[in-house]
């Protein structure tokens, strides 16, 4: 079974990414509405050349909507922080 974690690395795959850190927090969560329907809460920082030019709202939907069908599901709740390259 692909841990939600890979499922993300793999979703995320199509920005072309030269860095992906994943965070777990879910358990910090427990208790919270979220956590009852199986939803974890995930710290999400991504490096790619395609968010060179774009706005961090731009970059921000990009994220979601590759994740959008794992959203409110497997994923309840996602902090994002997508950086260029240059950025880092």
């Amino acid at each position: 079974m692909v841990s939600t974690i890979e499922l993300i690395r793999q979703k995320l795959a199509v920005l072309d990414p030269e860095q992906i850190h994943i965070v777990d927090e879910s358990a910090r969560h427990a208790g919270h509405e979220g956590a009852k329907s199986g939803g974890g809460h995930y710290l999400l920082t991504i490096v790619s050349r395609e968010f060179s030019g774009k706005s961090a709202l731009v970059r921000h939907r990009l994220v979601y909507t590759v994740l959008k069908e794992m959203m409110h599901k497997d994923i309840h709740a996602l902090s994002v922080k997508a950086y260029t390259p240059e950025e880092i």
